[in-house]
């Protein structure tokens, strides 16, 4: 199918020394788009890089807000909660104290009582509330007149 050509022994090494040119240059131009092939792919590597990067980036303050907002609603729902019972509580202190004041209010001791004037003596009915029960004193009284 080729041609084959003869060639004379005197032009063997211009031809020799054209087959080694035309090889470097081959070479060189394999060698030059190996470079380029090797930084652009390096440079897509790169790009890449920071893409996944950013995605992750991305994703981590979208989860870091997320998270935020979690903890936050959690922290209000515990602070209502608490307030819930810090009323509660403090409805029953309130009741306990009206109690505490009443039942005081009760020991200490209340006296009343009701007297009557006659001619001669001093009706005195007198009632004494201390804790346990109710004491009545009754008493007649004789009133010195001088005659």
């Amino acid at each position: 199918m080729g041609l084959a050509i003869q060639i004379s022994e005197e032009d063997m090494p211009v031809v020799k020394i054209q087959a080694w040119w035309r090889g470097t240059l081959v070479r060189r131009t394999l060698l030059h788009a190996a470079l380029r092939a090797w930084v652009i792919q390096s440079w897509w590597r790169l790009m890449q890089a920071k893409f996944t990067e950013k995605r992750r980036r991305v994703t981590l303050d979208k989860f870091s807000r997320e998270e935020w907002a979690a903890v936050r609603l959690q922290s209000w729902a515990r602070m209502w909660r608490i307030r819930q019972r810090y009323c509660q509580v403090l409805n029953a202190v309130r009741i306990i104290q009206a109690y505490w004041r009443c039942h005081t209010c009760a020991s200490r001791g209340l006296i009343k009582g009701q007297y009557r004037v006659t001619a001669s003596q001093l009706h005195l009915e007198l009632e004494i509330l201390l804790g346990s029960g109710p004491c009545v004193v009754t008493e007649c009284i004789p009133l010195p007149i001088k005659q």
